[in-house]
């Protein structure tokens, strides 16, 4: 979406599935690279902003807030404003977010899993947080969000057993290989004590002659 002439893209994460600042990063250099059409002039490129609020830890930094920026590594001297990633960690989240303090609200509610915790965003009294419940719960009772959240815990079952069933598969494969070298060098080790077998006999039946022409 557009803001004030600046596109900014929105990225919500509940798991960590690996590779996500690579994968944001992405993100951001496609938002960037689409909004020039054919021809255009690289001033007009807008400053793309992608805001990630994620359910897992990420970043090293204790603060909840990162924000990333093109900077010279040693001045910190910034190459161009056309680029910021934000970060909202919500586990480092400060249980206690301030009555009036509308960013730290609004992850509350990103992150709330609980009657109690959506209760206490609404103690805030702040009318558009409450509002905000209202509209959330109204959907999530409703049948299409019922069946919505079926079909996504189905494809998450369905993922995760499809994951073990190849992991299984390829367990069986290496499994199968590693019996069929097996094979391969105890034949070729029954060949070499055969082989031995005959040279010993042989040695004897030298050894045998040449005690006989003595």
């Amino acid at each position: 979406m557009i803001v004030d002439g600046q596109k900014v893209s929105l990225e919500i994460q509940v798991e960590n599935e690996g590779d996500y600042p690579e994968r944001i990063l992405f993100q951001w250099a496609r938002a960037f690279s689409n909004s020039l059409e054919r021809g255009g002039d690289y001033i007009k490129l807008p400053r793309t902003i992608i805001i990630s609020i994620i359910n897992f830890n990420q970043l090293e930094s204790k603060e909840f807030h990162s924000e990333f920026r093109s900077l010279e590594v040693s001045r910190n001297e910034e190459l161009t404003d056309k680029m910021t990633l934000h970060f909202f960690e919500l586990k480092k989240l400060p249980d206690d977010t301030g009555d009036k303090d509308m960013l730290k609200l609004w992850l509350a509610l990103f992150k709330a899993e609980t009657q109690e915790e959506l209760d206490k965003v609404r103690a805030s009294e702040v009318k558009v947080m409450e509002q905000a419940i209202d509209a959330y719960q109204s959907v999530t009772v409703s049948p299409e969000f019922r069946e919505l959240e079926r079909l996504r815990s189905l494809a998450r079952h369905n993922e995760a057993s499809a994951l073990r069933h190849a992991k299984d598969q390829e367990r069986e494969k290496w499994q199968t290989v590693v019996e069929e070298k097996d094979a391969v060098i105890t034949s070729k080790d029954a060949k070499l004590a055969s082989k031995d077998a005959e040279i010993e006999s042989l040695l004897s039946q030298i050894a045998e002659l040449k005690a006989k022409n003595n």
